[in-house]
């Protein structure tokens, strides 16, 4: 299935991009706060709130950060609301792009002008949808597991897929599901390295290797617009692009 080497390469990717730890903890601290104004303060009773908790401590995100996003939604309110683009890159490569912004104008003003540049085309919300399927997608550090046990248990609970990839399991899982997969998790007493809904490309485009580059430094410049998420794509992301990108 698509979902998972494209999970894989999109997390090299996003390692490149999202360099600096900073860039990384601003968007979990986004989803915190915005988690918390709409759902309380309470993890317990918050189910998105818990997600991004554990997100954060899966790129070691120190407790005082957490504690300090919560208590100031919970003080302040947190203005923030989520908005979606959808359009073409160059090379008719399909881009869906998740913001949490406190000033919609200027985001939409933002990713408009990015989306101009080079080719690209915004499209009207709704239009790229269908290209993409909602997906639970979850990494869980090999450690000890054994493989079979651990396989059997989650299939059981509703995983759809799982892939190795260097020293993770990777799950891909319905959106009904996901609440399932992760809750047998918390009964194996398993910390989940990330785990998010993702947007899976349904086919994915193939281009040249130096169109395809081109087309990865393009979607680089959303990835660091700071109201920016998420980045979803479907492009046939090769190894040659990939050395290329890191020359």
């Amino acid at each position: 299935m698509s979902g998972h080497s494209k999970w894989s390469t999109i997390k090299r990717k996003k390692g490149a991009a999202d360099a600096k730890r900073s860039k990384i903890f601003s968007r979990i601290v986004k989803e915190i706060q915005l988690a918390t104004r709409l759902g309380g303060p309470d993890e317990d009773n918050n189910p998105r709130l818990r997600l991004a908790i554990q997100n954060a401590k899966g790129v070691n995100m120190p407790k005082d950060n957490i504690l300090r996003a919560i208590n100031k939604a919970s003080s302040e309110g947190a203005n923030l609301q989520e908005v979606t683009f959808e359009g073409y890159a160059p090379g008719g490569v399909a881009v869906f792009i998740e913001c949490l912004t406190d000033n919609n104008n200027r985001t939409v003003s933002n990713i408009r002008s990015l989306f101009n540049k080079r080719g690209g085309n915004l499209g009207t919300n709704g239009s790229l949808s269908f290209l993409f399927d909602r997906k639970g997608v979850i990494a869980v550090p090999k450690g000890n597991l054994n493989t079979d046990e651990f396989e059997l248990a989650v299939i059981d609970a509703g995983a759809e897929d799982i892939e190795e990839h260097d020293d993770v399991f990777v799950i891909t899982t319905s959106m009904e599901d996901f609440g399932k997969l992760r809750k047998k998790l918390d009964e194996m007493h398993l910390e989940p390295e990330n785990a998010s809904l993702q947007r899976i490309p349904n086919d994915l485009k193939k281009l040249t290797r130096e169109e395809g580059v081109k087309v990865l430094r393009y979607l680089e410049e959303f990835e660091e617009d700071d109201d920016v998420q998420n980045v979803y794509h479907n492009l046939e992301i090769t190894d040659e692009m990939m050395s290329a990108m890191e020359e």
